[in-house]
């Protein structure tokens, strides 16, 4: 069994910077994958980043210049560098670990980008 617990969020200007951070424990072995989605009320969720077993990563088009995906092995952790936020970017961010092919979902963080 893997827990995920996120942390960051809140809310902030356009134009500003947020950081999420997502860390894992448990039974960490044969990790598959990590990464962050979102829901924005009364829409889907959506992939925002993602990093694959072996460290290639993936953006959707809508933040790639803007958000940086990184991890910290050693810790189990992953984190979400979130630059130049529009208010687009405002919904509910969360992490997601695939753990021997089983899918992990964090709780859920807050991020609200004000015009």
């Amino acid at each position: 069994q893997v827990q995920v617990v996120e942390s960051g969020g809140g809310s902030v200007q356009a134009g500003g910077s947020l950081r999420l951070s997502c860390a894992a424990s448990g039974s960490m072995f044969s990790i598959n994958a990590m990464g962050w989605y979102r829901q924005a009320l009364g829409k889907q969720r959506e992939l925002v980043a993602v990093i694959i077993s072996g460290g290639s990563t993936n953006y959707a088009d809508s933040v790639k210049g803007r958000f940086t995906i990184s991890r910290d092995s050693a810790k189990n952790t992953v984190y979400l560098q979130m630059n130049s936020l529009k208010p687009e970017d405002t919904a509910v961010y969360y992490c997601h670990w695939v753990v021997k092919w089983v899918n992990y979902w964090g709780q859920g963080t807050q991020v609200t980008v004000s015009s």
